[in-house]
This record gives structure tokens, C-alpha cells and sequence, in this order.
């Protein structure tokens, strides 16, 4: 990208970041120099060799760790174990992507939808187009859409005698990211971007429906499937069977490829629990579109013609209603404490055309490249090509993240942003969120808050914790290519370690159990995170 970039009237790269932080830019220094490895030559507190003992654990034999832990206050580096070494992070990706869209588009940024018209009103007709048009607010709920709808019979508009026509330009038609996986096609942390979708509920997973199955009332009869939000929009195909009371529960749900035919099969007990899936949609614009056109239809408002899809809004085109979404620092609750991949994607486009006017993956990653740049993270040594982590060619190195972590503690929307991160052990799934069953019982519950990230092989924790004399410590952990169901523990263990240390002592915690397999983020098993 040429050039320093411009948000807000503010520039990215701008003097103002270079001045704040010596400290950071000593770290760096520290971090990436030549031939680091493991431990701080200066620390005498025995931490590295407690941290050392736990990555020594055999359930990253043959794997990968980049992990660096320093004080928070002065930068001062504590311990390093291939700082600069480059590994998939995971969800810790959205550190880079919160972090830049609270700068780029500001804390109190709101996406908008409007439904406007370039036809005439004849009484209680609409004579020419109705447009609806979103700007990527990834919270739009069915009840939103019927507010809409609301507002237009509240007008005496009865009729519309022309199309609906669905606007979703304000980002390109690119769906999916660069290298996500095709298994994950129907998973509901995996669906399709659009600047305007619907959420089936309040974890606001935009894009994906609702699909519950209850068993029938006696064996052999077809199990009853609701999908919320309600709309013809999804089909689906009933192959599964009611069994005996007692029989064996093994219900799959998945979206065909290319359809919005969902597929029920396996088998669900008389009075059993059922299914309960969330499944993304294929084309969120049209979804939205046909439950918008509904809740039209439920507020007495018939629209003739026909749905279309993709067209831009012409300029001078009246505005009949209109939706804001919470502002964007309440937005990053949902976002970062349940790890929503979709948000990520929406905000990555949305910065990309506050930037560029490009609503794009490639102009938005600029951007997010540019923050990186202006606050000391030295962007040409990461690479990232989405804004969740759900690509498996995302690289950073935890050197890169600590660095990170020190510099938005200087930013005027640090607070805001820190309140964000998933709390150690707090039960309340939008304080705790991904970590709310881990570190309990330990000096590290209701005190570190961090990202998680979880892939197949790839495991990451960063954020910040208070050690035992009252000293916040950040630190960046990155496990790779380990052959165990779960690292987890290990992660909980340096964090743990940190919060039992003071600037005199440390000794390893306790590893515990092996957990559970976390090949994805916990937060994207529905209903509950683990």
C-alpha cells in the first residue's frame, strides 16, 4: 500500500506513533534479534526455566512454540522462545483485525440499513423500485428487518408496485476466504461475507439459520424440524428417523454445496434431546432479502415484482426507513469474547472502504497492514490474508503480537478494547467467553484476559495478566504442529505461572489434564462454549 493511511482524519502511520513508543520499539529490538531462543539473559526469577519446563511437556513433541511474556509497564522484556518464528495464530488474528477497526472506523462507528425508493407514492401505492440497502452489520436480527417493514405500514403503504431489490455493493461479491476450507462450507463459523445478511439470534452468527430437530412422538415417526429465522428460503430434506426411547442419538445437519437444501439424517430417540445447528446459508444477501420481503408481507405491504439481487442504490433516492446497529465498541463484545469469524470478515470489508473505498478483502488487509505499520509491528513479517484466523496461511509470530498488546495500551479506546478480551473463569459466556471454563481455581481466574485461537494443530493465547506483587504482564503464545487432541493446558499453565510470579520468583504451575479435542475455536461449538 503507497503511503500513509488516512481514517478519521487521523494518519495511521503518523508522527504521533512513533514518539509514544520507545519502549515498544526497544522490544522489537529485543524480540527479533539475532539468534533469540529461549529465556531473558538478564532474568534471575527462575520464570524462563518454569516456562521452559512446560513447553517441555510431551504433548508438543515434534511441535512449535513462539511465546514471549514482558512487563506491560516499562516493555521490559521477561522471557522469549522463538519470538520471531512465524506460526498460524488462530483466532489471535482478530487482535491485528479489533485492534485496527477500532482506529480505522472508531469506537463509536455504526453500520447502517435503509430501505429507500426511487418510485412516487399514489395513496397507499408505491409506484417504482423499493431498495434495501445494508452496509455489513453483521447484528441484523429478523426482528430488526420487521421494524423496517413496520415503518413502511406505519406510512399507509400498502402496496409496491415494482421489485425489491436487495443492495449489497457496498462490498465486493467475493463470499468466502482466501484458502478456507471446503468441509467447513456449511459450518456456521465459515459463512458467506455479504454487506447484508441477517443473524438467527443474539451471538449474532450472521448468515447461518437456526436448524432444531425434535424427535417425533413414537418410533419410526420423521422427527419435527424448525428453522429459525422462518423463511422458504431454506429447504429441508428430512432423511433422519425417530427410534425407540433409548436408542442411539446421532442426528447430522449439513447444507448441501451450492444450495440451501439442508439435509437431517441419522437417528434421535423418543423423547431425546434432538439437534440443535447452526448452519450458514448460501447467499446471505438473498436470505435477507426473502425475510425482509415476509415480515413485508406480515405488516400488510405487498411488493408485485419480483427480488433482485446485487443492484446499486441510485444516487437521490428516497429514504423510507432506516436501521443503525450498537456502535462498534459494543460490537466487539460478541466479536471477540465468542471469537465471531463473521465479524471479523465484515469489519476487515467495511475498513477497506473506509480506507479505499474498496469493500474487499485485499483493500481492507491493507489497512489493517497500515495500522500494524503505524504502531510498531513490522507488517512486512506478517502475513495475513483474512480477518478471523480461519485460514490456515495466516502467520504471526507471538513477538509480533506481544508488540501488539503493549502498543494499544496507549491508544484512547484501549479500555473499551481491553474490555473485550475472554476473562479466565468468569462463568458469564460475554465476560468469560472462550475462556470462561479455563484457569478456575488458580490465581489466574477473574484476573487474565486474552484471545484465544484453535485450529487442527495450531493453538494460541495472548493478552495480559497481573502477577502476585500487582505487575500486569503481557505475553504471546503460539503452539503449532503438536500431534495432541489438546494444548490447552499448556497455555493455561504459562498463564497460570505468570499470575503465581513476582519480580523475584517463578516456578512452573501444575499442567492439568489433557482436555478436550479443540480443533476449532471453542466458541464455535453450538450451543455452548466448552
Amino acid at each position: 500500500m503507497s503511503g500513509p493511511v488516512r481514517t478519521s482524519g487521523r494518519c495511521v502511520n503518523s508522527p504521533r506513533r512513533l514518539w509514544i513508543w520507545p519502549v515498544a520499539a526497544a522490544l522489537v529490538a529485543a524480540v527479533l534479534g539475532p539468534g533469540a531462543q529461549a529465556g531473558a539473559d538478564s532474568d534471575r526469577t527462575g520464570l524462563p526455566e518454569a516456562v521452559d519446563t512446560i513447553l517441555g511437556d510431551a504433548r508438543m513433541e515434534g511441535g512449535v512454540a513462539s511465546v514471549v511474556v514482558a512487563d506491560a509497564g516499562t516493555g521490559e522484556l521477561l522471557y522469549r522462545h522463538l519470538p520471531a518464528t512465524r506460526l498460524m495464530p488462530a483466532s489471535n488474528t482478530k487482535l491485528a483485525t479489533s485492534a485496527a477497526a477500532m482506529e480505522i472506523l472508531g469506537p463509536q462507528y455504526r453500520f447502517t440499513t435503509d430501505v429507500l425508493t426511487t418510485g412516487r407514492r399514489h395513496g397507499s401505492v408505491l409506484r417504482g423500485d423499493l431498495y434495501l440497502r445494508g452496509t455489513g452489520d453483521p447484528t441484523l436480527l429478523a426482528g430488526d428487518y420487521d421494524r423496517l417493514a413496520a415503518r413502511l405500514a406505519a406510512s399507509g403503504i400498502t402496496r409496491v408496485d415494482g421489485r425489491l431489490i436487495a443492495d449489497d455493493t457496498r462490498f465486493d461479491s467475493v463470499r468466502l476466504g482466501r484458502s478456507w476450507a471446503a468441509d467447513d462450507e456449511s459450518s456456521y463459523y465459515s459463512a458467506q461475507i455479504s454487506a447484508l445478511s441477517v443473524a438467527p439470534d443474539t451471538d449474532y452468527d450472521t448468515g447461518t439459520v437456526i436448524v432444531t430437530v425434535a424427535p417425533g412422538d413414537q418410533a419410526g415417526a420423521e422427527p419435527v424440524v424448525t428453522v429459525t429465522p422462518g423463511t422458504d428460503y431454506v429447504d429441508i430434506d428430512v432423511r433422519a428417523t425417530t427410534v425407540a426411547a433409548g436408542g442411539a442419538n446421532d442426528l447430522t445437519v449439513e447444507r448441501e454445496h451450492g444450495t440451501n437444501t439442508v439435509v437431517v439424517s441419522g437417528t434421535t430417540p423418543v423423547g431425546g434431546a434432538g439437534a440443535k445447528e447452526w448452519v450458514s446459508v448460501w447467499g446471505p444477501t438473498g436470505h435477507a432479502a426473502a425475510v425482509f420481503r415476509d415480515a413485508l408481507a406480515e405488516r400488510g405491504v405487498k411488493v408485485v415484482g419480483p427480488t433482485r439481487l446485487g443492484r446499486r442504490t441510485p444516487a437521490g433516492a428516497t429514504e423510507l426507513a432506516s436501521h443503525d446497529s450498537m456502535a462498534l465498541k459494543d460490537l466487539l463484545i460478541p466479536f471477540m469474547k465468542l471469537s465471531n469469524n463473521m465479524h471479523a470478515e465484515i469489519l476487515t470489508k467495511a475498513m477497506g472502504h473506509e480506507v479505499s473505498r474498496q469493500g474487499s478483502w485485499g483493500a481492507g488487509l491493507d489497512a489493517i497492514s497500515g495500522y500494524l505499520k503505524g504502531v510498531g509491528v513490522d507488517a512486512v513479517k506478517v502475513r495475513q490474508v483474512d480477518g478471523s484466523g480461519l485460514s490456515r496461511m495466516d502467520n504471526f509470530a507471538a513477538g509480533q503480537l506481544v508488540e501488539l498488546l503493549l502498543a494499544v495500551r496507549a491508544e484512547p479506546w484501549y479500555a473499551d478494547w481491553h474490555r473485550s478480551l475472554p476473562v479466565a473463569c468468569d462463568p458469564d459466556r460475554f465476560v468469560g467467553g472462550t475462556l470462561r471454563s479455563r484457569m478456575c481455581g488458580t490465581p489466574a481466574a477473574l484476573n487474565a484476559r486474552a484471545k484465544t485461537g484453535s485450529l487442527t494443530g495450531a493453538s494460541a493465547l495472548s493478552g495480559y495478566v497481573t502477577d502476585s506483587g500487582g505487575r500486569e504482564l503481557v505475553y504471546g503464545i503460539v503452539l503449532n504442529n503438536y500431534l495432541a487432541s489438546s494444548v490447552k493446558p499448556l497455555e493455561d499453565a504459562i498463564v497460570v505461572t505468570l499470575a503465581r510470579s513476582s519480580a523475584e520468583a517463578a516456578g512452573p504451575a501444575s499442567i492439568r489434564g489433557g482436555g478436550t479435542n479443540t480443533d476449532v475455536e471453542c466458541a464455535w461449538r453450538k450451543p455452548d462454549l466448552c
